[in-house]
């Protein structure tokens, strides 16, 4: 295949997603697999935290409640309405990394997955995936699959959608590394991280309004890490 043919399709790949997102975010609806729903009443944000708390905790390890939870947000100014929980590993990892998942990157080796779909009063949406690894040396593989991942936006033409420099950050529970991300003119909008708390291993992204300033995407990933510590 020729670099041209390489670019063409990440691309396509990318385009493809961030439509998707663009979809998902207009939505006010949000439904936890296989166990309740939320809808955007005046009560739907505390319904949409106790659904992804209840939802099927997945294997010893790693269940709903280690995913970035409801009033993580609010300290963050961010109003969530609904919540889209599963425990497959099979949500997309990231804008970036197009339809690719958190199975498709551990081969289907981890222990249990989790994942969740965030949807908020204004435009804009949070993704996160996590995986528990069966061994460290496990987990500090998928970890730097998922640094490549994301290394991989970095570098992009002028004008186009970008990941910005990575930033690092350590808590008692784990690091992360987190990455602003950039439209075309510079501006921006939202970010990503990629967090390690023992055998466990996440990617969580905000996208969305121009608004979503890199402190907005420091707050979330240290509140994701501390919950995926927890």
């Amino acid at each position: 295949m020729t670099e041209n043919q390489t670019v063409q399709q990440k691309s396509v790949r990318r385009n493809r997603v961030a439509a998707a997102a663009c979809f998902a975010a207009a939505l006010i609806t949000a439904t936890v697999v296989g166990t309740q729903s939320a809808t955007a009443d005046g009560t739907a944000h505390r319904a949409a935290a106790v659904a992804a708390r209840s939802a099927a905790v997945a294997a010893p390890g790693l269940g709903s409640a280690h995913l970035v939870q409801s009033e993580d947000y609010f300290r963050k100014g961010l109003n969530p309405v609904g919540a889209t929980v599963a425990l497959t590993g099979r949500q997309a990892l990231s804008a970036c990394s197009g339809e690719e998942t958190m199975r498709d990157l551990t081969k289907g080796n981890a222990t249990a997955y989790a994942s969740v779909n965030w949807t908020f009063d204004t435009d804009g949406m949070l993704t996160e995936s996590a995986a528990s690894a069966p061994t460290g040396t496990a987990a500090a593989t998928w970890e730097k699959q998922l640094v490549a991942l994301v290394q991989d936006c970095q570098d992009e033409p002028a004008g186009h959608w970008r990941y910005g420099a990575a930033h690092t950050l350590t808590t008692t529970g784990g690091t992360a590394r987190w990455y602003p991300a950039y439209n075309g003119d510079g501006t921006v909008t939202g970010g990503v991280a990629v967090l390690r708390s023992g055998t466990r291993v996440a990617v969580v992204e905000l996208t969305g309004r121009p608004a979503y300033a890199p402190a907005s995407v420091e707050g979330i990933a240290t509140a994701a890490l501390n919950r995926l510590s927890s």
